[in-house]
């Protein structure tokens, strides 16, 4: 049985998919998580396609050096790929690669230029890019005969109008690629997909894919033409640690009178702010909900109140909206978000059918609404294993 292996990997976190390749379709068998990497209790779970668990238990990793444990974690999964299924035969891995930059803008083959070209874009995505591509390395250690994809978030933003990702800066700064790029385009690119085989792929859509990482995209027919987050995935929303879009003049101010170097203020855009910045209690959104704090309460508003000023930007690149799609983990699953979004949206034309709303799928508008409203799952992982199988045959 040929199948693929798609890698998905953050800082302290491995998602693997396996996927049998068939005459017709991609068929998920399995989907590995290793959680906590860098901790004291690294975690290995094993789902099947209904999410029933098959396997978990804690993998040994004290004794590994951390800038080795990404390798360690790859290794397990393999190694319970063959023992339990040894019928399987791996023909590729497909690794998420946050940022693909400039050079990038489909779904690659890697090899020692493309590789080392990637790592000159760590400075745009340092929390995810060294990780992506440590994991790379990792396979060619443990598996080198196997080809290697990179599927790029950046992507799917890639043939956006250059009105769109211009920044008002020097144009030496725009040429050597200081602009806008947009990031979770693989989680896009699915919705899109998706849209299309229910018949709505055409219509201007405003897609939000919101969760602890958290952004919105404009798209018509079937393009990205605008995004919320930009030049890395710290701007736009106010995600869970993150700021969002934020006065760079505040960054000057922290350096001059808090005397803040360029560490702190990077560990304070990335991981100390957003939802848990503004609650000081938690980035978890459901964690937020069950508080009885108005900290919390007011983390949430925030949130939502952000989300619906960017839905007003996206519909003026739009030019009007005709579909709304929320995703990711608070967007599929977090009704309370979608309704206080879509509460504030009423000027669009959007009405809420509440009690659709509590069952988290499918249309959740009202018949009358004069904008559809879904709310789809994404599959990121698939999206990888597609393209995988898209280029190899």
């Amino acid at each position: 049985m040929d199948t693929i292996l798609t890698v998905n990997g953050g800082s302290s976190s491995l998602k693997c998919g396996l996927y049998a390749v068939t005459n017709t379709d991609l068929q998920c068998l399995f989907h590995l998580k290793v959680e906590n990497l860098l901790g004291d209790t690294t975690l290995f779970k094993v789902r099947d396609e209904q999410n029933r668990v098959l396997d978990s238990h804690e993998l040994a990793c004290q004794d590994v050096a951390l800038d080795e444990r990404h390798q360690r974690a790859l290794q397990e999964v393999l190694q319970w790929v063959d023992e339990h299924l040894p019928e399987s035969h791996l023909i590729a891995t497909g690794h998420r690669v946050v940022h693909g930059g400039d050079l990038f803008s489909a779904p690659v083959l890697l090899d020692d230029d493309k590789l080392s070209q990637l790592h000159q874009f760590i400075p745009l995505a340092p929390l995810h890019q060294p990780y992506n591509l440590k994991l790379v390395e990792a396979c060619r250690s443990l598996a080198p005969e196997l080809p290697i994809v990179a599927c790029f978030d950046t992507m799917f933003h890639s043939r956006q109008p250059r009105i769109e990702r211009l920044y008002a800066l020097p144009r030496n700064l725009v040429d050597k690629g200081v602009h806008r790029y947009g990031f979770h385009g693989l989680s896009y690119e699915y919705l899109q997909r998706q849209l299309s085989l229910a018949g709505a792929g055409n219509l201007k859509t405003v897609a939000c894919h919101l969760g602890a990482g958290a952004s919105m995209c404009a798209i018509a027919e079937g393009q990205s033409i605008a995004s919320s987050m930009g030049f890395t995935a710290v701007e736009g929303l106010p995600m869970g640690s993150r700021t969002g879009n934020l006065d760079p003049g505040v960054l000057l101010y922290l350096m001059r009178e808090e005397n803040m170097d360029v560490d702190a203020l990077e560990k304070l855009i990335y991981k100390e702010s957003g939802w848990l910045g503004i609650s000081t209690i938690s980035s978890d959104m459901k964690t937020l909900h069950q508080a009885d704090d108005p900290k919390a309460e007011e983390a949430i508003d925030m949130f939502c109140y952000r989300v619906a000023l960017e839905m007003g930007r996206l519909t003026a690149a739009l030019e009007g909206v005709e579909q709304v799609v929320f995703s990711g983990g608070v967007g599929e699953n977090d009704a309370d978000v979608r309704s206080r979004v879509l509460k504030r949206c009423g000027w669009l034309g959007i009405k809420l059918d509440e009690e659709a709303n509590q069952r988290n799928s499918g249309i959740i508008s009202a018949a009358d609404s004069a904008v559809t409203v879904r709310v789809m799952p994404t599959n990121e992982e698939l999206m990888i294993a597609t393209h995988v199988d898209e280029l190899l045959h």
